[in-house]
């Protein structure tokens, strides 16, 4: 498969970023969602944000509060022996090392617009920031849907309770109304289809089973974007392959000639992140037509392999101009970058069959 990643990759860094807060550093500006609004390209960029720490002998963790409806900051002993600070990113309980009690930086979706795709600039406040006790830890990873005349941006929210998928709405990216969680905890990696098909609204998602199951793509209906049913298992995971230790959806579906044209991520078990497609029928958007057998991108340039983790491709968003995907991608949990694929190469490169 030809692609082309574009000479300005990566596009936006976190040198790129004014902090909200002078006291605040950024350490990542990645895996934004995308689309077009006028004549410009938005990306929705996750920030992910952490207090600047001149004491080695503390964690300094930021968590919007509730109570007083603004950003806390606490700070933690390493010495203290109830928690474990082995993931930098993370502090966890020694008690319960399943799940994490605080994460050390903060996310929120900031807007950066550009004329031709490749040249941005970014706003100098937030777009989206977490404002209720289910966005105490952060808000990540957002897709946008255009429909009508809206734009649906859903995104992981992060707090004690876990990680669900909220939505909020606008029509000109200045006002924003809130719509709640679509999608409870644990569950993630959201995409909505465009359209309605049959008189429904479908959506793909993760949940992340604790007791049986693994980390793979269900599909789901509704009627009105906010109340989701009708769950159906879609793809799972592959022993062996590229995509063997965890899936997700990544832009929003494609409408082709051929079917709706999914590109998701997939991580092997040593937490590789690629991209891949699957290919689902027009009319039943549960029926799997053709998937990846190989990635379509995968981490081989130097940003895309070094960064705050390692070896990470993972797009929210892409731009189709006839046959050109324009695939906007985080790298490396920690910047974005563009690679452009044909549209007619992706689908020749899927392994038709009956069934995944």
């Amino acid at each position: 498969m030809n692609i082309y990643r574009y000479e300005e990759n990566p596009l936006i860094t976190p040198e790129d970023v004014k902090p909200h807060r002078d006291d605040f550093e950024v350490i990542g500006a990645f895996n934004a969602g995308v689309t077009k609004f006028n004549d410009e390209i938005i990306m929705l960029l996750r920030v992910a944000e952490r207090p600047v720490n001149q004491n080695p002998d503390i964690v300094k963790v930021p968590v919007w509060s509730p109570d007083v409806k603004e950003l806390e900051i606490l700070d933690i002993n390493i010495e203290d022996p109830s928690y474990d600070f082995t993931d930098s990113r993370t502090i966890s309980s020694i008690s319960n090392k399943d799940g994490f009690m605080y994460l050390t930086s903060l996310s929120y979706l900031r807007i950066a617009r550009s004329k031709d795709g490749r040249h941005f600039t970014i706003d100098d406040t937030p777009f989206i920031y977490p404002s209720n006790e289910l966005e105490a830890f952060g808000i990540e990873d957002p897709r946008i849907t255009f429909i009508g005349d809206t734009y649906y941006i859903y995104f992981s929210a992060i707090s004690s309770v876990g990680v669900g998928v909220s939505l909020v709405s606008t029509k000109d990216f200045v006002n924003i109304e809130h719509h709640g969680m679509i999608f409870a905890p644990e569950n993630k990696d959201v995409t909505i289809f465009p359209e309605k098909i049959n008189g429904k609204y479908y959506a793909l998602h993760r949940p992340v089973p604790k007791s049986a199951g693994a980390p793979e793509i269900w599909i789901a209906e509704s009627d009105n974007l906010r109340y989701w049913g009708n769950h159906k298992h879609l793809i799972g995971l592959r022993e062996g392959m590229w995509d063997n230790g965890r899936i997700g959806g990544g832009a929003v579906p494609i409408k082709t000639e051929r079917g709706w044209l999914e590109l998701y991520h997939g991580a092997s078990l040593d937490n590789r992140y690629c991209m891949g497609a699957v290919l689902l029928d027009l009319d039943d958007p549960s029926r799997v037509i053709a998937r990846s057998d190989s990635p379509l991108l995968e981490p081989e340039a130097e940003y895309e392999v070094n960064g705050f983790f390692d070896n990470v491709v993972f797009s929210c968003g892409v731009i189709v101009e006839g046959d050109v995907v324009k695939m906007y991608y985080g790298v490396a949990d920690r910047s974005m970058a563009c690679a452009e694929l044909s549209l007619e190469d992706i689908l020749n490169s899927l392994t038709y069959a009956t069934s995944q």
